[in-house]
C-alpha cells in the first residue's frame, strides 16, 4: 500500500534518516513538542510507522504508583498515545482526530517496564483517506517487561474535517 503523507508523517520521515541510535530520542523529542504532556511522562517513540506504532515507557519512580508499578494513568496514557499517534500517521492534515473512547481494564499487577503496540489495518487507513469523518477501533497490546499483559485496552478514534461546514445563507 502506497501511504500519503501528512505532517506527522513527514515529521517521522526526517527522523527515520538519521543514524538508528538517534531516532528513537529525535522522533520522542518532536513528538513531545507536539503533545508536551508525552515528555513529561518520559514516553520514548520505539518504532513509527503507517501501520504500527511502538511507544515505551520506563518504570521510574516520576510514574510509579504506590506499588512502585507503572501507575494505571501511565499504562493508559500508553496505549492512548500509541493508538492516537498511529493514527495520527494516517490522517490526512485537513481532518482534526479526537479519541472519542477509551476501555482500560487491569487485569494484573504489572512488572517493569512497559511497552504499547498500535496496529491499523490498511482498510482502516484507506477509510481515513475516503471518507470525510468516521472513527475506528485501534488494536493495541500493552505488554510489561515479563511480556504478560497486565492491561487490556480498546481505543477508538475518530477524525472530523478541521473547518466546520458554514450554513448556507
Amino acid at each position: 500500500m502506497e501511504y500519503k503523507k501528512n505532517s506527522m508523517s513527514r515529521i517521522a520521515d526526517k527522523a527515520g534518516r538519521l543514524p538508528v541510535g538517534l531516532r528513537s530520542t529525535v522522533l520522542s523529542l518532536l513528538f513531545g513538542k507536539l503533545v508536551p504532556f508525552l515528555s513529561t511522562a518520559g514516553l520514548r517513540f520505539e518504532q513509527v510507522g503507517h501501520e504500527q506504532l511502538t511507544v515505551s515507557i520506563r518504570n521510574r519512580r516520576k510514574v510509579q504508583n504506590h506499588i512502585k508499578g507503572v501507575h494505571a494513568a501511565a499504562m493508559a496514557l500508553l496505549a492512548e498515545t500509541a493508538t492516537g499517534f498511529v493514527v495520527g500517521m494516517n490522517v490526512p492534515d485537513d481532518k482534526l482526530m479526537l479519541l472519542k473512547s477509551m476501555k482500560v481494564n487491569y487485569t494484573k499487577r504489572s512488572q517493569g517496564n512497559m511497552r504499547a503496540v498500535a496496529r491499523l489495518t490498511p482498510e482502516q487507513i484507506q477509510l481515513m483517506h475516503d471518507t470525510e469523518k468516521g472513527d475506528v477501533l485501534v488494536e493495541v497490546t500493552v505488554t510489561d517487561e515479563s511480556g504478560e499483559s497486565p492491561v487490556q485496552c480498546e481505543m477508538v478514534w475518530a477524525w472530523i474535517p478541521k473547518k466546520r461546514p458554514q450554513p448556507q445563507a
